[in-house]
């Protein structure tokens, strides 16, 4: 199974739900692109996150010095990202895919993140709860079935809001994988907690 975790705009919680999810499945783990932070990426997060020893975690295809938006970041470091030198890594286990920010950010003139996710990925995408977070939920699910992505869930992260989930999945049919709490801090230890929750589901996808 190969999971690519999206997020409906920066600072959501992609990296904590893709290390629960890696954990979960005792998957591989590959960011294609890092941007900023190379020191302290998502990639070394998770990796710092998981417990399992089965879990490889692969190189990013670019690693760019500024924390901006792809597009930009690469131009800074005087380069351009083709699609071309995004390889995936050769695996037998599950892999897991994190995205960078949003479906919609630019990593080119012409590509966007979108443009990463291939035909035998399923999609997780990461919802936070913030004024217009419906709007941008809503938008990055239409956006991902009006290019016949398979979304395989969604997964809201911090305080629940009833009002505000029930919107989202009645309108867009979407199952819910789980929810990941406003903890005071992740470490080995909760992430495991929520693997161990939200595997049984993570497996049915």
């Amino acid at each position: 199974m190969k999971l690519f975790i999206t997020g409906i705009s920066t600072d959501v919680g992609k990296t904590i739900a893709s290390a629960i999810i890696t954990e979960a499945l005792e998957a591989d783990y590959w960011k294609p692109i890092q941007a900023g932070d190379l020191e302290h990426s998502d990639s070394h997060k998770v990796k710092s996150l998981v417990s399992n020893s089965k879990s490889v975690f692969f190189d990013n295809s670019y690693a760019l010095k500024t924390p901006a938006s792809p597009h930009l970041a690469a131009e800074i470091d005087n380069i351009s990202i083709d699609l071309k030198n995004i390889n995936e890594p050769k695996t037998n286990n599950h892999l897991i895919i994190e995205g960078a920010g949003g479906i919609f950010v630019p990593l080119n003139e012409k590509d966007t993140v979108a443009d990463l996710i291939r035909p035998d990925y399923k999609v997780i995408v990461v919802s936070r709860h913030y004024l217009g977070s419906i709007n941008h939920t809503l938008l990055t699910i239409e956006a991902l079935q009006h290019r016949k992505i398979n979304i395989a869930g969604i997964i809201f992260n911090g305080d629940e809001n009833p009002s505000t989930e029930s919107i989202i999945l009645s309108k867009t049919r979407v199952q819910i994988i789980g929810r990941i709490e406003n903890e005071p801090y992740f470490d080995k230890n909760v992430i495991l907690d929520y693997a161990d929750r939200f595997r049984e589901k993570i497996l049915s996808l």
